[in-house]
């Protein structure tokens, strides 16, 4: 296993600072205090004190950079410097309803000299299962100190494939019925257990052979992307390209799945 950095040391240390409150609310969830934020799209007292402590975590060991957090938006920082991406609590609704399944994600995005900028550390932290799916880039990804590699199958027919199903008031439901009726024929099985973070790093871990879904915000994936890649895999947008961000959207599997995948993909969107 490579040395840790310096700033995978930070991020990991908030993650696991914020991990037993969310632990311990999630045992207390029926009590929790449960507000409104959007069509179908709730927002925590868990979620907003697990924000709180990463930020602070954070702006304690790297007071001048930036950060892009779920529910505080922009905080401002050295334009020159790294920013963290931060989702407290991916896979919200799952926590609510007393599903264990939910994740921390926290990426560091660092500016290049080409101008653009890029993901350069990821944490995907799981705090019930205390799974830490961690990635620097150039250093593959890791599950713990266990190396993870994207899964090596080669044919649809064997692909579980996970996914995001649009709900009230987000996503495309058009759009995903077509590829999910072109996907959903080929393959052995499709998920959808609510939380792209953690989908992502299934798909680094090969427990998903694949995975696609739109309509995400920068904080869901992140982390998840970074992790995939340095696995062996590829994460494009649903022609193939590289503007994820741009397309808002995110299609992963290792490099056959992906072009069997992508070919389907395209097909029913034409």
């Amino acid at each position: 296993m490579p040395s840790h950095s310096g700033i995978f040391t930070v991020i990991e240390r908030a993650a696991r600072k914020a991990a037993p409150r969310l632990r311990r609310d999630f045992n207390e969830v029926q009590h929790l205090q449960v507000s409104r934020k959007g069509p179908a799209d709730f927002v925590s007292m868990a979620d907003k004190r697990a924000e709180e402590t990463l930020v602070d975590e954070l702006r304690r060991a790297r007071p001048d950079w930036s950060i892009l957090a779920e529910e505080g938006g922009e905080i401002a920082g050295d334009p020159n410097k790294p920013r963290f991406i931060i989702d407290p609590l991916d896979g919200t609704s799952n926590f609510l309803h007393g599903i264990p399944h939910f994740a921390i994600s926290i990426a560091v995005e660092e500016p290049m000299a080409n101008g653009k900028r890029e993901i350069t550390t990821a944490l995907v932290y799981q705090p019930l299962t205390d799974e830490s799916f961690w990635a620097e880039k150039g250093k593959g990804a890791w599950l713990q100190d266990a190396r993870l590699r994207v899964s090596s199958r080669r044919d649809l027919a064997d692909a579980l494939i996970a996914t995001g199903i649009p709900f009230l008031g987000h996503g495309n439901f058009t759009q995903w019925s077509r590829i999910f009726g072109a996907v959903a024929p080929e393959v052995a099985g499709i998920r959808r257990l609510g939380s792209a973070a953690l989908d992502l790093a299934w798909v680094a871990a090969g427990r998903f052979d694949g995975f696609w879904e739109s309509d995400l915000q920068p904080w869901d994936v992140a982390a998840g992307m970074l992790l995939v890649k340095e696995a062996g895999g590829f994460v494009t947008d649903f022609r193939g390209g590289d503007r994820t961000m741009e397309r808002n959207e995110f299609l992963a599997a290792n490099d056959v799945l992906h072009s069997k995948l992508h070919k389907l993909i395209a097909g029913a969107l034409r």
